[in-house]
């Protein structure tokens, strides 16, 4: 993407801004780009891939499989030692984040 290239939103045609993004437990920044009319936002590929590529290296990986939870909603069960280590209890809230279209990230409310 050209730098000054002012990129305008699919959605309504505005001007986007580019904002940096932060992402938890990441020291790089995501670039995004985002709409202040239509709150239409998209990120970056290139700082995207970056951040992944850092989280990637966290010392637990755990494969799940999605379970349907009823009707139209999908779900995951936790491991437990994922439920341990980080001392999870049923009830407690959690925020969701999608930097992209192939990773969720949650994190703990503190």
């Amino acid at each position: 993407m050209p730098r000054d290239h002012k990129m305008k939103c699919p959605e309504c045609g505005s001007t986007l801004k580019k904002v940096e993004v932060n992402v938890a437990g990441a020291e790089n920044k995501v670039l995004s780009y985002q709409c202040d009319k239509c709150d239409y936002f998209e990120f970056e590929q290139i700082s995207s891939q970056r951040v992944i590529s850092e989280l990637r290296e966290t010392p637990l990986k755990i494969k799940q499989k999605i379970v349907k939870l009823s009707q139209d909603r999908l779900g995951i069960y936790l491991n437990n030692n994922l439920v341990r280590s980080l001392n999870l209890k049923k009830g407690e809230e959690i925020y969701v984040s999608v930097p992209d279209k192939k990773h969720i990230i949650l994190e703990l409310e503190d």
